[in-house]
């Protein structure tokens, strides 16, 4: 929430600032940043609300809670982005190859493009500062963990921002080459770049939002963390089936086959499933758990298999005598 709030309200200050400079210069790339953080801006609105309805909890209707919700917004976001952002900014720039403008102060345009650079590079350390904080947790490169997370609010924020700065720089070159050459072509070629820029981020974002909402596994760093804790309880003997599905932002749906300690009859074998899904739903984090139990010819899963998330089965036994080198799911 704390990212979101910082990049809105840098978003608002810089796309006044750029809206009064393309006001003045006239410059295509300028209008184009203009449309840029104006999208942004209002994108944030959107994340605002994914972050605040999709925190909600489950409840009869939504037995999953709302998790998946904050995808939808994200969505709207991205489309956003797409239409305001790329659309516009590729248009006004194919008119201004059509019929030019000249500008008038390229002194105005500079200063402008500096003080948003600093304005949108402080929004961008705050989202750096989340990403690596949360690559560090799973051993991924930043970049990695923003492209893969279930965070789609920081991954938009990172993603705005990082085309942000890419886009001041090729408005800054546009300029600078219609001053040096005085050819107002450069300026509506920076507005088009721009443009495109911004629609491949927003491709981006709606493929990454549309993954997430048709359902997707967690990572294999996220999914040992599961198995580890599983064969550690000291009531679980192994584990042969594990299922662990994203249902929101850092929100998970897990799914285990298990073998219980002892022989146990059937009716105290029910109660002690029902007993361990209570208690792996204590996690805040697990919205919902579901045991069942495993046969005795079925495969035991073991933690190699975070390094093979498409293997499901090996066939050695449980090792009971390592203790745990990564954090309790």
């Amino acid at each position: 929430m704390l990212t979101v709030i910082i990049a809105f309200t840098m978003n608002v200050l810089v796309a006044i600032a750029k809206t009064i400079a393309a006001a003045i210069t006239g410059s295509a790339a300028m209008v184009a940043e203009a449309a840029h953080s104006w999208a942004d801006a209002g994108n944030e609105i959107f994340l605002l609300i994914a972050e605040r309805r999709g925190g909600r909890g489950r409840d009869l209707r939504h037995p999953f809670g709302y998790g998946r919700e904050t995808y939808i917004w994200s969505m709207f976001a991205a489309f956003g982005l797409f239409t305001v952002g790329a659309v516009v900014s590729v248009m006004h720039g194919i008119s201004a190859l059509t019929a030019p403008e000249d500008e008038t102060n390229y002194t105005v345009g500079y200063i402008v493009l500096a003080i948003a650079a600093v304005l949108e590079g402080i929004s961008f350390l705050q989202s750096v500062r989340q990403a690596r904080a949360g690559g560090r947790r799973l051993s991924m490169h930043p970049l990695r963990f923003v492209s893969r997370t279930s965070n789609t609010t920081l991954r938009a924020v990172f993603a705005e921002d990082a085309a942000a700065l890419i886009g001041l720089a090729i408005a800054a070159s546009a300029m600078a080459l219609h001053q040096i050459t005085g050819n107002p072509m450069w300026d509506a070629v920076g507005s088009i770049l721009v443009g495109i820029l911004l629609g491949v981020i927003a491709v981006f974002l709606i493929q990454r939002n549309g993954e997430f909402l048709l359902g997707k596994p967690v990572l294999p760093a996220i999914r040992v963390q599961f198995l580890r804790a599983l064969l550690e309880h000291k009531e679980i003997d192994r584990v042969t089936y594990l299922h662990v599905e994203y249902v929101g932002p850092n929100q998970y749906y897990l799914v285990a086959a298990v073998d219980l300690v002892g022989d146990q009859v059937e009716h105290t074998v029910a109660v002690h499933l029902r007993a361990l899904e209570a208690e792996i739903e204590r996690n805040p984090a697990v919205i919902e758990a579901v045991l069942t139990l495993a046969t005795a010819e079925e495969p035991t899963l073991t933690l190699p298999d975070l390094f093979d998330p498409q293997t499901t089965t090996r066939p050695t036994g449980r090792n009971r005598s390592g203790a745990s080198e990564s954090p309790k799911a």
